[in-house]
């Protein structure tokens, strides 16, 4: 144990700090990668697009089906696409596999926590730097991002790196260069094709907020000059240019009208999905999402606050705060996350850690750190052992290991934190995070039957009919993007029951999966058209989207 414990102690320093990282990062997130099907629903709908961008070879128009989604930025279509086609260049099939729609996720959650060592070392030193970046890689939303095919990720290693390279121009105004500055501005526009303003809006509130707090009216904002704004908004908005322009000619003006109009601003990014929680939702949910690390990020709060007047520590915080009440203000039209903030937390966190003259926290803030320890720990640990009978009515052996992982995790980050050891706790927490997350994300998630609707369905079409063509198969009842991920974005979405009967009846060789809940219209209307109905098998399970369980029954017609 105890050259366990001077092992972890001497990591910080180790020679090879990216290479540790990445090893960590890749114990962390591989597990469930290739196993977890394909979720619903952003993911299917995002994956989707993106294989209809490849399968078409047209990469301006955003489809899902039939319908255009041309409002939401196409960068990571782009990259998804990209992942696609290095794959198969190496001869690996990989337009019908969902973890090569993930890639770009794992790529992002990488550059973010990469660059968070990276920038970190000028802002917090190079051992509490590495502890941040470690915390990063092992926070539960971002290790769950990182197995969804989307935006937010990636998102996230565009802001990281943003939002060090501005921490430079802050620091240092007189030695940040031009093309530090250029790299600025491009990775912002990168992040614009990304998920939309979502991305710029961070450095523009921390710049808002240093421009208050450092009464920038006086001083003149050195690090604004730094940043060379007067080019370099430009060259921003050019990064993002060309997709605008294409997308504007291919749809014939309609996606500019819709900008101009304002729709634009109302849907970019993912804001159209109508996300909501309750005012103080992401608090709440904070030791769940920063797990395990939260412990850390609490208990140094109150001395970030007191060390506010120093630069380092004034930059995280105007990174971070004014982030979160982005958030918190607008919950009911943006996504709930805050990601973007996570970075500027752990360094936070770990600076205080690191720092042998750190504050001791309140003795309410300390047991509150306790409860975002020990619970999410344990809600994630009973969850596992839980989810398989719930979900199956079975016990799955394999889930009762996350329970004593989820106990080793609390002991051996509790007694390191009584032993005055908080950085030690820190790297104990992404270490035993890897056990208990790889139980729940390789271990139970995939095994389960009842949430993965989609993929047993389209097992059973192709095992009663393995050429069929995507057009000849119709459901009623059941829409879920992953569906058409699974069979095709040609499969037709019928409206109801009696829809489904009608689509048995145009033509032969067709197959109709219908829900229960459409079941008595559909064989009412194929009695009164005279179908002969034959039953090819049943797909039973929960529609986790829905909140509800859910038969589908294949039907064939008999000639």
């Amino acid at each position: 144990m105890q050259a366990a414990r001077d092992f972890l102690d001497r990591l910080p320093e180790t020679r090879r700090p990216h290479l540790w990282l990445v090893a960590l990062c890749l114990l962390l997130w591989l597990p469930g990668f290739f196993t977890l099907p394909a979720g619903d629903r952003d993911e299917s709908r995002f994956a989707q697009a993106s294989r209809q961008m490849v399968e078409s070879g047209d990469y301006v128009r955003i489809r899902l089906g039939e319908v255009e989604r041309n409002k939401k930025p196409a960068g990571i279509h782009w990259a998804q696409a990209a992942s696609v086609h290095a794959l198969e260049a190496v001869g690996i099939p990989a337009r019908d596999r969902i973890w090569a729609y993930r890639i770009p996720s794992l790529l992002g959650a990488l550059a973010a926590v990469l660059a968070t060592y990276h920038f970190g070392r000028a802002l917090v030193g190079r051992r509490a730097a590495f502890l941040g970046a470690a915390m990063l890689a092992s926070c539960f939303v971002l290790v769950v991002e990182t197995h969804i095919a989307k935006t937010d990720a990636a998102l996230l290693g565009t802001v990281a790196a943003a939002m060090g390279l501005f921490a430079r121009a802050y620091l240092a105004p007189a030695g940040f260069g031009a093309g530090q500055a250029a790299a600025f501005w491009l990775v912002l526009g990168a992040s614009i094709l990304l998920k939309g303003p979502i991305g710029p809006a961070v450095p523009l509130l921390a710049g808002l907020t240093l421009f208050a707090a450092d009464r920038g009216w006086r001083n003149g904002a050195p690090w604004l000059r730094a940043l060379r704004p007067a080019w370099g908004v430009p060259l921003m908005a050019l990064a993002a240019a060309p997709w605008f322009i294409a997308v504007t000619l291919a749809t014939e003006g309609r996606f500019l009208a819709d900008a101009i109009g304002g729709d634009m601003l109302s849907k970019v990014g993912g804001a159209d999905e109508n996300h909501w929680g309750p005012p103080g939702y992401y608090l709440m949910s904070f030791g769940i999402a920063a797990f395990p690390a939260a412990v850390l990020v609490l208990r140094a709060a109150a001395h970030a606050w007191a060390e506010r007047l120093q630069p380092s520590t004034r930059f995280l915080l105007a990174w971070a705060v004014p982030v979160w009440l982005m958030f918190e203000a607008v919950t009911t039209k943006l996504p709930h996350y805050t990601l973007p903030a996570f970075p500027a937390l752990m360094l936070l966190a770990a600076s205080w850690a690191m720092d042998p003259l750190r504050r001791p926290p309140p003795r309410w803030l300390a047991a509150l750190s306790w409860l975002a320890l020990a619970g999410p720990a344990l809600g994630l640990g009973l969850a596992a052992i839980a989810l398989p009978m719930l979900a199956d009515g079975r016990l799955s052996w394999l889930s009762l290991l996350a329970l004593p992982a989820a106990v080793l995790l609390i002991l051996a980050m509790g007694a390191a934190l009584r032993a005055g050891q908080p950085a030690r706790a820190g790297l104990l927490g992404a270490a035993l995070a890897v056990p208990l997350q790889a139980v729940v994300l390789e271990a139970v998630l995939p095994r389960l039957e009842a949430p993965w609707i989609s993929p047993r369905l389209a097992a059973l079409v192709r095992d009663v009919a393995p050429a069929l063509p995507d057009e000849r198969f119709g459901i009623a009842g059941y829409h879920e993007p992953s569906l058409q991920f699974a069979l095709g974005g040609e499969i037709r979405l019928l409206g109801d029951g009696r829809d489904a009967a009608r689509f048995l009846a145009e033509g032969e060789d067709r197959l109709a999966a219908v829900a229960d809940r459409q079941e008595a219209a559909f064989r009412a209307e194929a009695a009164a058209l005279g179908v002969a109905l034959r039953e090819r098998g049943t797909v039973a399970g929960f529609n986790y989207s829905r909140g509800r369980r859910v038969a589908i029954v294949l039907y064939g017609a008999d000639r």
